[in-house]
């Protein structure tokens, strides 16, 4: 599975977290990060859900940045190597299954 982009157009926190509990996902908090925040390469041992809540998150995968915007939702099959920065104040939703 490569990962993409979903442009859901769905921001609401609330509506996110039954979406993501329903699909089965656990491990779900909400995560904000300053402008300039980076975060180096890693994996996690999980699928691995970020959804945008407000905000700009750039993650890089295979050479490949993806841009998330509010709305936004990308899943990342287990142990795929990324990295993340932050070019504006952002907060999302992240969870594992």
């Amino acid at each position: 599975m490569k990962s993409y982009v979903d442009h859901t157009g769905i921001n609401d926190e609330a509506v996110i977290r039954k979406a993501l509990e329903d699909e089965g996902y656990f491990n779900i908090f909400r995560w904000c990060d300053a402008a300039g925040t980076r975060y180096g390469e890693h994996t996690h041992p999980h699928s691995e859900v970020r959804w945008v809540l407000s905000g700009t998150l750039q993650i890089t995968e295979e050479g490949h940045t993806l841009t998330l915007r509010p709305g936004d939702r990308l899943e990342s099959p287990p142990e795929t190597l990324h990295s993340a920065y932050i070019p504006e104040d952002c907060c999302y939703l992240c969870a594992s299954r």
